[in-house]
């Protein structure tokens, strides 16, 4: 039996960008935060950030694809990797369009071609 336990449905592709996060169910001043994008799938996203974030909460995101268009989107994080120099989050995009979804999933295409 083989140690890899992949749970993920569709494949994930690493996209060199990076997005702004601000947290949506709070009633504070929206904070800001640069993030690094580990791989983007057309349902979630893995990202490091160097602060704190809180699983189950949803965050607004604008995420710059290849192409240079930013698309509009709002993430949940669903799980956190503690490191030493940074935290890794993994993300589930809420309410995303599947014109949106499409537009990740070609990447992938794109990508695997190369």
């Amino acid at each position: 039996m083989s140690g890899n336990f992949e749970r993920r449905k569709n494949k994930r592709m690493g996209l060199e960008t990076r997005l702004i996060m601000k947290r949506l169910d709070s009633q504070a001043q929206p904070n800001e935060v640069a993030i690094e994008i580990i791989d983007v799938s057309k349902t979630g996203i893995g990202f490091n950030c160097t602060v704190p974030l809180e699983i189950g909460a949803v965050y607004e995101a604008y995420l710059t694809l290849w192409t240079k268009e930013t698309l509009h989107t709002f993430i949940e994080v669903v799980r956190l990797i503690p490191d030493s120099e940074t935290f890794k989050y993994g993300g589930i995009f809420v309410g995303m369009s599947e014109m949106d979804s499409a537009r990740i999933q070609i990447y992938g295409t794109i990508n695997d071609d190369m």
